[in-house]
């Protein structure tokens, strides 16, 4: 019967534990799903346009590339399309931010890069140089970063300014411009300065 007894008490105990873990599991489960709540939800006219927009000017950016024998494409401008064509109420995908920030990337690194040369430290000092002057001159636009650790990574000079940055900074501003009012209800930009 004692036996009886405590094979009971273990299934219950078991039981009791299993429900307790599938309880805790099923609250964060629960937990991580109210965060969708914080994340933007899209129309699919949203999506589709954010996917044919991008596609266009990343094109643009690419063929100007090959045709003209300049580099009008660096790949934090796949992260610039993602702002102007996804989101481009944000006020981080303004003209401001989009040129603005890359030049002061792009200045930033080379000069660095002329000083200081291309170790870690100048990297990690580009990035943050970069972050700081955005914030003062209120262009902040988070692909920049990327611009200015790349300057410092390829070890760039003085036309790294023109070409890629401050050349396709313009031009994808414009692919954005032209295409996002082309579309009724979404203007674009919100502001130019």
């Amino acid at each position: 019967m004692l036996l009886k007894n405590n094979t009971v008490r273990q299934k219950s105990y078991r039981k009791n534990t299993n429900q307790s873990a599938l309880r805790r599991w099923k609250r964060k489960f629960y937990i991580l799903q109210q965060s969708r709540r914080h994340q933007p939800k899209f129309s699919w006219q949203h999506i589709l346009l954010s996917y044919v927009g991008s596609f266009i000017g990343i094109a643009v950016l690419a063929y100007l590339s090959v045709y003209s024998s300049y580099p009008l494409i660096a790949a934090p401008f796949g992260a610039t399309a993602v702002l102007v064509f996804g989101v481009p109420d944000s006020p981080l995908a303004q003209p401001r931010n989009v040129i603005g920030g890359n030049l002061i990337a792009a200045l930033t690194c080379v000069i660095l890069v002329h000083l200081f040369g291309t170790g870690p430290w100048v990297m990690a000092l580009a990035v943050a140089t970069t972050i700081k002057l955005m914030q003062l001159t209120r262009t902040v636009h988070p692909p920049s970063g990327a611009v200015a650790l790349i300057g410092v990574l390829s070890n760039v000079d003085w036309r790294f300014i023109f070409t890629p940055a401050l050349g396709g900074s313009i031009i994808i501003v414009l692919v954005t411009v032209i295409f996002n009012n082309l579309v009724e209800g979404r203007p674009y930009p919100r502001h130019w300065l």
